[in-house]
């Protein structure tokens, strides 16, 4: 059992307090998983500068330094790089400079914090309150496939501007991860989140919009998920076939917002107002910015 949310803001008014409100959604999936929290943040101006490539690095030992043209900001035990460079550029350059580092995300306009602990302190840790931006998407964690480590906390950012969570499991992630391997994609965990997320980022990569690459994953994957994926410019949710992860997403012009449970939206402006729903089986829902 895991905790998701995930709110993408329409409206400019909002993005001040896009991790205010993400804070209180992540806070009421804390007993869904106590072990682990993460968040990916799409527009914070101090956390990943417009118009600069960006990576997020954690599970490092040193503050990471790759040149008086690359910014550090430290969140709690992770660190936010910022260049004028573009994000691939700058990934190169700390995975040669730093080989053991964790990337927890990479690409412009993104800030990915992982972190093994209570969602509630974490967040706290993180300064979560005061984030801003357009999209937002978090996880908290009850681990039952793989250890509890900042490489098996979600969210799993490993393409370019992209992020999945996930609540379930993959039956045949193993049959997958061997398939990817020889492919020669790299893990960092043996996490089965981690390989549906390798699996989006491949079909992305090979021009596939999302909506396609999720209809690929519910044909190929078979266990019990909710999935939530979203890139620079998108939102998108889906469930397996039998559906019995909870789910439910809620949507007003000003936003778009989906949780495990409608109490973690029970609080966002104009809920009241919202039309609200649960996804249905193996139908991929998304909104565009």
């Amino acid at each position: 059992m895991c905790g998701i949310v995930g709110l993408h803001l329409r409206t400019p008014e909002l993005y001040p307090r896009l991790g205010e409100l993400l804070s209180g959604m992540l806070g009421e999936m804390s007993d869904r998983g106590a072990d682990s929290a993460g968040v990916a943040v799409y527009g914070d101006p101090m956390w990943s500068p417009p118009g600069r490539g960006c990576v997020s690095v954690t599970d490092i030992e040193v503050v990471p330094d790759l040149g008086a043209d690359v910014d550090v900001v430290q969140v709690d035990s992770s660190y936010l790089l910022s260049a004028d460079m573009p994000s691939e550029a700058l990934l190169e350059r700390v995975r040669l400079s730093y080989p053991g580092a964790l990337i927890a995300g990479f690409g412009a306009d993104l800030a990915v914090l992982k972190g093994v602990g209570h969602p509630r302190a974490l967040t706290d840790a993180w300064g979560l309150s005061k984030a801003q931006g357009w999209q937002g998407v978090g996880h908290t964690r009850m681990a039952t496939e793989s250890a509890v480590t900042p490489s098996g906390c979600h969210p799993y950012t490993v393409g370019p501007q992209q992020c999945l969570v996930h609540n379930g499991s993959f039956a045949n992630h193993a049959t997958i991860r061997r398939d990817l391997r020889r492919a020669g994609v790299v893990f960092d965990s043996e996490n089965d989140t981690e390989v549906g997320a390798r699996f989006v980022a491949q079909q992305l990569a090979a021009g596939r919009d999302v909506e396609t690459a999720l209809k690929e994953l519910c044909a190929t994957f078979d266990g019990f998920y909710t999935l939530l994926v979203s890139n620079h410019d998108s939102f998108a949710v889906v469930r397996d076939a039998i559906a019995c992860k909870p789910a439910v997403i809620a949507e007003t012009a000003d936003w778009v917002a989906m949780a495990s449970e409608y109490r973690a939206l029970s609080e966002l402006p104009g809920v009241e107002s919202a039309r609200i729903w649960e996804p249905e089986p193996e139908v991929v829902y998304a909104w565009t910015r």
